[in-house]
C-alpha cells in the first residue's frame, strides 16, 4: 500500500471527497439548515429558544459519534473496512439529508431527529475518510494534500451552495412555488451531489487487506480489544492526547461559528438572505484561503501556521459580538475565509505526522470523537449564556452578542495547550508504539 502514497490519480480521487461532502456541510449545516429550522420548524418560537434548539441538536449528533468513533476506527483498523464503513455512513447521511424535504411548517422534531441522523453519517463518514490520509499522502506532502481535501470542500460546497442560493432567490425560474419549496428541494440535491462525488475515494483509494479473513466477530472483538489496549498504552501517549486537548478547545469555536453564525446573525437582526451570501463568499475564499495555509505551513512550520490561524479567529469571535452593519458581517466572512479552511487542514496533516500509521482509523477515530465533543460544548456554551444573559435582564439581540464573545476563550485555551504540543516528541512516541505491537 505504501506506493501508493503520492500518486496523483490517488490523491485526487481522495480530495474529491472533501467535494463530494462539504455539500451538506455548507448547504445544509451552515446554509439553509438554521434558516429553514429557525422560519419554517419553529414558526413563531422565540429566536433565543430556537437557538437552544439548534445547539441541543447539534450537541446530540456529537456526543452520539464521540460516543463510537474510537471503536469504529479500531474495528476498522483490524478489519480493513474503512471503505465499507466510509461508505455505510455516507448513504446514513445521504438519506437523511435528502429525507428533510418531507418536514413541514412547525415540525421542528421530525426535523431535528432527521439532522442529527445527517450529521451522524457525515461525522461518521470523515472518520474513514480522514484515516485513509496517511495511506494517501507521505509526510513530505501530507500539509498539502490535506490542504488539497479542504480547499476542494470549500469550492464544491460553495458551486452548489450558489446555485441552491439561486434557487430561493428566484424560485420561480426554476418552477417553484416559493423559497421554501426551492430549500427542500436543495437537501435532496445535496444528498444526489455528496453520493455522485463519493464514487472516485471508493472506486481508485486503495485500502489495505488484513493478514487474513476475519469474521464480523473476530473483527468486532479485536477492534475492543485494540481499544483497551491503547488505554493501557497512554502513558506512551502524551504528546497525542495533549494535541487533542487543544484541538477539543480551539475546534469548539470553529464548529462552533460554522453552525451557529448565521443563527447568530438572524438573532441579531440581520435578513437571512445577506447572511446567507455572506457564508457563500466564505466558502470561495476558502478555496485559495486553504492551499496557502498548506503552503504557508510548509514554510515556516505547521505549529506556527495554526497559532496565526487561531489568533485571528480570537479577533473574529471578539469583533463579531459588535457589529451592526452587513457590511461588518460580509469582512468577518472573509476573515473566517482566510483561516477556516487552514486550521482544519493544517490540524488534520499535523495529527497524522504523530499517530502510528497502522492504527490510522482508531487514532482518527478518537481525533473526530474530541472534534465531537467539541461541538457539544460550543452551540451549547452560545445557548445557555443567551439565555442566561436573557433571563438577567438583557435584551434578545444583547443577549445573543454575549454568547457569541463566549466562544473566543475556546481559542485562547486551545492556542495556549497546543503551543506546548512538540510535534517532534510525538513521532517519536508513535514510533515507538509502531515498533512495540
Amino acid at each position: 500500500m505504501r506506493e501508493t502514497r503520492d500518486n496523483k490519480k490517488t490523491i485526487a480521487s481522495w480530495a474529491i471527497y472533501d467535494w463530494a461532502n462539504s455539500a451538506f456541510a455548507t448547504t445544509v449545516m451552515a446554509g439553509f439548515f438554521p434558516v429553514f429550522f429557525k422560519k419554517v420548524c419553529c414558526a413563531g418560537v422565540d429566536p433565543v429558544t430556537s437557538t437552544a434548539r439548534l445547539g441541543i441538536a447539534n450537541s446530540v449528533s456529537g456526543v452520539f459519534v464521540a460516543l463510537f468513533a474510537p471503536v469504529l476506527g479500531a474495528i476498522a483498523d483490524r478489519g480493513s473496512v474503512k471503505k465499507k464503513l466510509l461508505i455505510l455512513f455516507m448513504l446514513t447521511g445521504v438519506v437523511a439529508t435528502s429525507s428533510l424535504y418531507l418536514v413541514s411548517v412547525g415540525d421542528w422534531c421530525l426535523a431535528v431527529i432527521l439532522y442529527i441522523i445527517a450529521i451522524i453519517g457525515f461525522s461518521g463518514g470523515n472518520i474513514f475518510y480522514d484515516a485513509f490520509l496517511p495511506f494517501v499522502a507521505s509526510e513530505k506532502k501530507v500539509d498539502f494534500v490535506s490542504a488539497l481535501g479542504f480547499s476542494l470542500g470549500y469550492l464544491g460546497g460553495g458551486i452548489l451552495f450558489a446555485f441552491n442560493v439561486w434557487m430561493t432567490l428566484q424560485p420561480a425560474l426554476f418552477g417553484f412555488s416559493d423559497s421554501a419549496e426551492a430549500v427542500r428541494v436543495s437537501f435532496i440535491i445535496v444528498g444526489i451531489w455528496w453520493c455522485v462525488f463519493s464514487m472516485p475515494i471508493l472506486l481508485f483509494v486503495r485500502e489495505p487487506g488484513p493478514e487474513k479473513k476475519k469474521s464480523v466477530p473476530e473483527i468486532v472483538g479485536e477492534g475492543i480489544d485494540q481499544i483497551r489496549k491503547t488505554f493501557r498504552e497512554v502513558r506512551h501517549l502524551k504528546t497525542i492526547f495533549l494535541f487533542l486537548i487543544a484541538y477539543w478547545l480551539y475546534m469548539d469555536g470553529v464548529d462552533t461559528i460554522i453552525r451557529m453564525a448565521v443563527d447568530y446573525g438572524m438573532s441579531i437582526g440581520f435578513d437571512h438572505r445577506d447572511l446567507i451570501l455572506a457564508l457563500l463568499l466564505t466558502q470561495f475564499v476558502g478555496f485559495p484561503a486553504a492551499l496557502g495555509f498548506g503552503y504557508l505551513g510548509g514554510k515556516i512550520g505547521t505549529k506556527r501556521a495554526i497559532l496565526i490561524a487561531l489568533s485571528v479567529y480570537v479577533v473574529v469571535t471578539l469583533w463579531g459580538a459588535f457589529i451592526r452593519e452587513k457590511e461588518e458581517f460580509y469582512m468577518l466572512a472573509v476573515a473566517i475565509g482566510l483561516v477556516q479552511g487552514g486550521v482544519q487542514a493544517l490540524s488534520r496533516s499535523f495529527y497524522a505526522r504523530i499517530i502510528p500509521v497502522d492504527k490510522s482509523a482508531e487514532y482518527f477515530g478518537f481525533y473526530n470523537m474530541i472534534g465531537k465533543f467539541s461541538v457539544v460544548l460550543g452551540p451549547i456554551l452560545i445557548g445557555m449564556v443567551a439565555l442566561l444573559a436573557q433571563n438577567w435582564g438583557f435584551a434578545s439581540q444583547s443577549a445573543s452578542r454575549i454568547g457569541i464573545s463566549a466562544v473566543a476563550l475556546l481559542f485562547i485555551a486551545g492556542g495556549i495547550v497546543f503551543f506546548f504540543v512538540d510535534e517532534e516528541k510525538g513521532k517519536k512516541e508513535a514510533d515507538y508504539l509502531m515498533k512495540g505491537s
